[in-house]
């Protein structure tokens, strides 16, 4: 099996509206947690041995980890945390960015969990990690940085 989440949906558009529904099928935020931490269970296992330092997210409070593979014109994304929260949201930002061309990527700002009330219902420290996750998704994009 693959550790690259592999798209779900068309476009970033797709794939933000229909996370955007599920999310808000649930009226409060405890639940929405739980529906989160689902997310993170799903996330394909990412190899032990991709667990190193260069692939840390620095301003992450708990250990986060991405890879990034270029497939032909696409870029790929893997992820995992060592806190299941933050497995969910790697996987939410996941199920956006990968498998989308460098240019869908760079159009699409993270912006949206904001706009959602998400950062805000999360604590600073976490809130600031999910901004560092989207800006090393970014980076990966802007400088076409998969390793192969």
């Amino acid at each position: 099996m693959s550790p690259f989440v592999a798209p779900m949906h068309a476009t970033t558009a797709a794939a933000i509206e229909a996370l955007h529904d599920e999310l808000f099928l649930f009226d409060d935020w405890m639940d929405r947690y739980e529906f989160i931490i689902e997310l993170g269970r799903s996330l394909p296992p990412f190899p032990a041995e991709w667990q190193t330092e260069d692939r840390l997210v620095p301003g992450c409070q708990s250990r986060v980890w991405l890879q990034a593979c270029g497939e032909g014109a696409k870029l790929v994304f893997a992820g995992a945390s060592d806190a299941a929260i933050v497995s969910g949201l790697v996987a939410m930002l996941l199920r956006v960015y990968s498998g989308r061309t460098r240019a869908e990527i760079l159009a699409t700002p993270a912006t949206f969990l904001k706009d959602w009330g998400l950062i805000g219902a999360l604590s600073g420290n976490r809130g600031n990690g999910v901004a560092a996750m989207a800006e090393r998704i970014q980076q990966f994009a802007h400088t076409q940085g998969a390793e192969p």
